[in-house]
């Protein structure tokens, strides 16, 4: 294999692949990028069992052929060299030299044919979103996916399709997160349970243009992912998601209207005296067209008042400060709008529209706090 291309380009496909490499593995291959060149093009591939990626490079191939190289090594090579032309060269034993301008490195690679190339699926069942729509929607609800591995389902999201709306819903147990869009086209009703990592990358790789467009393809076990030059294959998590539709009332005591940039600034300085082992809470009373919050830890204690517009009845409630921060970060609003019933009963943060919702569940105090 001989092919040359510019290094800017080559290292922006290695980030991309690079998503795709394992921190760990017992399989040494996985822990490769392949390099495949065909009469042309360039295209680098990484998978770890349940992420998959390709993307395309520019160059030129002089010699077809392909390489799986050590993908840590490779990319720090590549990362430091000039800025110029690269000319990577492979022989039959798969000693790979890599030359630009003055540097030239002499790497060993390794055959692909145990490298597990992304499966072939059929592209059928197309959803099609722009960039900037599913960058979004990911950026705005991926955060409240769960880590814990015991939880499966919790670790990815909900992609619920019908007709030409998209709801995308993510929970850990004690929030939830939706997002619905309208699409242009409509499309067969179907749920799938996409890895929140997979989003996590993909959101990274896209470039949020309005008019660039992602096309989703699923299958049974399968979401494919094609933008760009670019190809995402993820595993779907299998099973059932939750039954969410019954938490989301429309009920409530006390409605609250309130300059977003102030309530989030106000978390922000209450949180400056939590420790991140601590897991106090926020105090809000509401009363009066008056929003009173307080914190109290081992660092001190903080009051603050924001003037806001309220409907319904004076409430008191204590709420997770991280979690109310999470959902402010990603509105867009100007104000946002807390729905809220009692002390024991969830919190909403909703628009008008329910383009989004954001539950968080109440943590317990002394209502005389």
């Amino acid at each position: 294999m001989k092919i040359q291309c510019q290094k800017v380009d080559l290292l922006n496909g290695i980030n991309i692949v690079l998503k795709a490499i394992p921190v760990k593995s017992t399989m040494p291959i996985l822990g490769c990028l392949v390099i495949e060149a065909g009469n042309q093009y360039i295209k680098l591939i990484a998978n770890d069992m349940e992420l998959g990626i390709e993307t395309l490079v520019k160059g030129t191939v002089s010699e077809p052929g392909t390489v799986a190289l050590d993908a840590k090594i490779f990319s720090e090579i590549i990362r430091r060299l000039p800025e110029n032309e690269v000319f990577i060269a492979t022989d039959d034993k798969y000693i790979t030299e890599i030359v630009c301008e003055k540097a030239h490195f002499s790497i060993s690679g390794n055959s692909s044919e145990e490298f597990p190339y992304l499966p072939k699926i059929e592209k059928e069942n197309v959803v099609v979103l722009s960039q900037f729509t599913l960058k979004e929607v990911i950026r705005q609800t991926v955060f409240s996916i769960s880590d814990n591995e015991n939880s499966k389902i919790m670790t990815g999201e909900l992609f619920d399709i019908k007709g030409n709306e998209l709801r995308v819903i993510s929970l850990d147990g004690h929030r939830i997160s939706i997002r619905r869009i309208q699409m242009k086209d409509a499309y067969e009703e179907q749920k799938v349970i996409i890895p929140g990592k997979t989003l996590n990358e993909i959101s990274k790789i896209l470039s949020g243009e309005v008019s660039s467009m992602v096309q989703i393809y699923f299958t049974d076990k399968h979401a494919l992912f094609e933008f760009d030059d670019t190809v995402v294959l993820t595993r779907l998590i299998e099973g059932d998601y939750y039954h969410i539709d019954q938490m989301l009332s429309s009920d409530y005591e006390t409605k609250v209207t309130i300059n977003k940039k102030e309530l989030q600034s106000c978390i922000e300085r209450a949180s400056l005296l939590i420790r991140e082992t601590d897991k106090k809470p926020v105090i809000i009373n509401i009363a009066e067209n008056n929003f009173e919050l307080k914190i109290n830890t081992t660092i001190g204690s903080m009051k603050e008042e924001i003037d806001i517009v309220m409907e319904g009845k004076n409430t008191i409630i204590g709420l997770n400060p991280k979690f109310l921060l999470d959902a402010l970060r990603v509105i867009d609003d100007e104000t946002v709008d807390l729905y809220l019933i009692n002390a024991k009963a969830p919190c909403f943060i909703r628009d008008k529209e329910q383009t989004y919702i954001y539950l968080i569940l109440p943590v317990n105090i002394n209502v005389t706090a």
